[in-house]
């Protein structure tokens, strides 16, 4: 007992680490319940009778040593990170903060439209940005020879055995909310889609879109238009008009396109909205009975209308961004300018 005391101390005495893991290592291998030093103590009790003093008195003073030498190494690391700290500092740096960076002027528009929405009682459903024939064309009324669906416009990721896309627009979201609640539904549906277009400073391949639905009993043209005119006096200002001119889209019924009176202008017109007074911003219209029926609601029951807009569209109506390729590009002077609307 008295010869293995001796080697530990010697092992102790030479202990090194070279880190915080290694140190808690080390303490663990000798002062742990079942440690190497605990394990000498269990075997205290065969130590012969008149031996026991002379052995308890090494085996505490084997216990002192390592307690010591452990924290001994623990500190050293501790004195050499702080002396690395010290040394690192750069004294001639300057006091003042470091510049923060700002939220994206898309982020900063959508977080207010959708809190535009939430305040009329809509709330925020998701979907899958890759999706199905089905969700993005078939279950909202798009014929089969329909435009929308030529490699021209739509990024096809495989055409067999069945059509997996690109999302072009979220009303995906709106199906597969129909399919699996039931009425009354009023959700908006924000998100990133994709179509097969020319970059340009007009146009991308990708961009962002905000959809609402809303589908319960009575639900009438009257109710959209409502909600429209609160969505865009909030957004724009208190005296902005609307005007809703008749249009066609596959999944409602009748469709309209709602244009704005000119927040640059005040609708007395200008270079901006063409001289007209007047600049489009978003397509609605009341929810085709096909498009209920395929997704399981009884259109004999229930009725509903959709909305949806580009949100780079309503972020250039506010913030006046000329290139829409400015979105994508991440040119910190461009995200900058936003600073202040953070």
């Amino acid at each position: 007992m008295i010869e293995k005391i001796n080697q530990l101390k010697s092992r102790i005495a030479a202990l090194t680490a070279s880190s915080a893991e290694e140190v808690e290592q080390l303490r663990v291998q000798y002062l742990s319940k079942k440690g190497e030093i605990s394990l000498l103590f269990n075997d205290f009790r065969s130590v012969p009778a008149e031996s026991k003093r002379e052995v308890g008195q090494l085996l505490n003073e084997l216990k002192t040593l390592a307690t010591e030498r452990i924290a001994s190494l623990r500190q050293s690391l501790l004195d050499k990170e702080e002396a690395d700290f010290e040394t690192s500092l750069d004294l001639t740096r300057t006091a003042t903060p470091l510049p923060q960076g700002t939220r994206h002027p898309l982020s900063l528009v959508k977080a207010e439209m959708l809190d535009i929405f939430a305040r009329m009682g809509f709330t925020i459903a998701d979907g899958p940005e890759v999706e199905d024939d089905w969700h993005v064309f078939s279950s909202l009324n798009f014929a089969d020879d329909h435009p929308a669906r030529d490699m021209q416009d739509t990024f096809f990721i495989s055409r067999n055995p069945a059509d997996v896309l690109l999302r072009t627009h979220t009303s995906s979201v709106q199906t597969r909310t129909m399919e699996t609640a039931k009425p009354p539904i009023r959700i908006v549906c924000p998100g990133r889609v994709y179509r097969n277009e020319a970059i340009s400073a007009r146009a991308h391949c990708f961009f962002h879109q905000i959809e609402g639905l809303y589908i319960d009993k009575n639900v009438s043209f009257a109710d959209l238009r409502q909600v429209l005119l609160t969505f865009a006096r909030q957004m724009f200002g208190a005296e902005t008009r609307i005007r809703l001119r008749p249009s066609y889209f596959p999944f409602t019924e009748p469709s309209a396109e709602m244009d704005i009176s000119c927040n640059l202008c005040g609708g007395k017109g200008c270079g901006f909205c063409k001289h007209t007074g007047w600049v489009e911003i978003l397509g609605c219209g009341m929810v085709d009975p096909n498009v209920l029926e395929a997704c399981g609601i009884d259109s004999g029951t229930y009725t509903g209308y959709a909305f949806g807009m580009g949100i780079e569209r309503i972020t250039n109506l506010k913030y006046r961004v000329k290139d829409l390729r400015m979105f994508s590009e991440n040119d910190v002077r461009f995200l900058d300018e936003f600073v202040a609307a953070k």
